[in-house]
This record gives structure tokens, sequence and C-alpha cells, in this order.
């Protein structure tokens, strides 16, 4: 298939993940702020930017109006909800041919909220909502009305890369601002609808250390690290075809197979003993993963970056 288009269905799939996932932290993130008392707002704001790839000067003041600019409505700031939909809706005018008339429909009918100034009135927490609803949207037609061909397999590759990277990122800010607390992991698997099917597994018992171990270990939840490292696996597998020749010539392949064996393979007293740290790491291979796709499918582009240059 052309390039364009490739490159076109892979950041599709990353925009809509990041647009959904940035809405799970968001949510998750002020509510904990707001309720809990002992919390220091601009502390908490600022580790959240940094844990988003956002650097503010020590002595700007930050708190949740700045957070939800930056994050939510500034459709100029590559980390927001809206620059996000909007980016994807322009990958989807490059793959027009290649979508179903029913995705570019979702697709563009959530990018007119934008423009059109509804977007910007939204309020939290209903925005958060909002935006999980629509990209739920966009990922139900997509399932329902496309080919499995390989345009497919590139949206699921970006799709797949985008969810660990942001799944990791949310582990991090948890790791960061739970402070022994119990209650704020509970947040956290509310947030990626995670809470149900963690009670299940765990038969009622809630822990921190269970509640990090299934959002990243967890082969069968959807949400996990491990199960999307697994499934931007597979869409390698398809793209690349089968092969009798050991190892890998492909270096997205290389990158993404080495990090989920050094997840599913340690110890989880070592991986629990650094997490933030350990999720920089899952950080960094997602976007040499990312570098990578570029360079062997998408002639002539260049990576995008989580950072603003």
């Amino acid at each position: 298939m052309l390039s364009r288009i490739a490159e076109s269905m892979f950041w599709i799939g990353r925009y809509i993940e990041r647009a959904e996932d940035t809405a799970r932290i968001l949510d998750v993130q002020t509510q904990h702020i707001l309720e809990d008392a002992a919390t220091d707002e601009e502390t908490a704001c600022r580790s959240l930017l940094a844990v988003m790839g956002i650097e503010i000067p020590p002595t700007e003041k930050v708190g949740l109006p700045q957070i939800l600019d930056m994050l939510a409505y500034d459709t100029t700031a590559p980390t927001s909800m809206a620059y996000a939909l909007g980016a994807a809706r322009e990958s989807a005018r490059g793959a027009r041919e290649t979508l179903s008339v029913p995705l570019w429909e979702a697709l563009n009918t959530t990018y007119r909220a934008i423009p059109a100034g509804q977007f910007k009135h939204m309020r939290a927490p209903f925005i958060f909502g909002w935006v999980r609803d629509r990209v739920a949207q966009i990922n139900g037609t997509a399932d329902a009305t496309m080919m499995r061909d390989e345009s497919w397999q590139f949206l699921m590759l970006g799709r797949y890369v985008e969810r660990a990277d942001m799944t990791s990122r949310l582990v991090a800010t948890t790791s960061l601002t739970s402070a022994g607390g119990a209650s704020q992991w509970n947040s956290t698997l509310r947030a990626c609808g995670a809470y149900d099917a963690f009670l299940r597994v765990n038969k009622g018992v809630e822990t921190e250390q269970a509640a990090a171990e299934f959002l990243l270990l967890d082969r069968i939840f959807p949400r996990s690290v491990v199960h999307a490292l697994q499934r931007a696996e597979g869409a390698l597998d398809t793209l690349e075809g089968t092969s009798r020749r050991a190892g890998f010539s492909d270096e997205a392949h290389r990158l993404i197979g080495r990090m989920r064996a050094s997840l599913e393979y340690r110890s989880l007293h070592d991986l629990l003993a650094d997490l933030p740290a350990e999720m920089e790491r899952l950080q960094v291979t997602c976007a040499e993963a990312t570098e990578a796709v570029t360079k062997r499918y998408f002639a002539g582009a260049e990576a995008l970056a989580w950072q603003p240059v």
C-alpha cells in the first residue's frame, strides 16, 4: 500500500488513542486534586505536566485552569485532546479513500465540535466523558466497517503503541501521587475501565501492588501494557509476513518484543521498585519503535514527537 496511506492510518490510531487516554488521565488527576484536601495543587499539576512531557519554569504558577488549557482545550498544543482530535481528522483526510464512510463521518463529526466552539464550552468532568464516548464510537465504527487488511494493521499498530505509552504515563502519574494510598490506584483502575475486571481477578482483594501488576502485566485485559505490546507485535507480524529466519530484521518488532519480555520476565519486586523510571523506559521504547516504523514504512517522513519543538 502507499506509504502516505500507511502513515495516515498509523497516526489516526495513535491520535484517537491519545485523546481518549489524555481524557482518562485528566479525569483521574483532577478528581484527586479536588477531592483530597491534603494534596498540594501546584505540586500535583507540575508532576502531571512532567509525566506528559511538558516542562514549566519554576517561577510560573500552575494550577488546574492551566492544566486543562494545555491538556484539553489548546488546539496548538501537541499534548491536548483538541489537538489530537484535529490531527486524527487531518490524517483521515489523507486516507479518505481507505476509510469507510461511517468511520469518516464519526471522525469528522467529532472534529466539528472544535471549530464550532462546542468543545471549548464543555467543562470538566463532562468533557472527559464526551471524549471517551466519541472515541468509543470511532473505534466501534472502525471495528465494524473496516477490512482486516494492511490499513487495519497500521491502525492497530498505532493504537496499541500509543496505548502502551499512555497507560505507562497513567501508571507513572499514579505512582508519583499516590503517596502510599490505595484509593488513588482504585481511581486509576476505574479510569482504565479496569476496576471490575481487577476485582474478579483478585477475588475482591485491593492492594497497590496488585493494581500495578494488573495494569502492567495482565495478558488478557485490553488496556494493560503487556497486552498492548502483544497486539502491536501481532500487527507487525502480519505486516512483515512469516519468515523462517531467526531474530527480527524489523527494528520496531525487536524493540517492542524486547520491552515486552523485559516486563514479563522480570520479578514483580524489581519492576515495582522504581516504577516511574521503568515507565519512562517504556515511553522511550515506544518513541524509538515509532521512529523505526517511520523509517521502514513511511518514505520521506519524520516521526512525530510528544514534546513540541
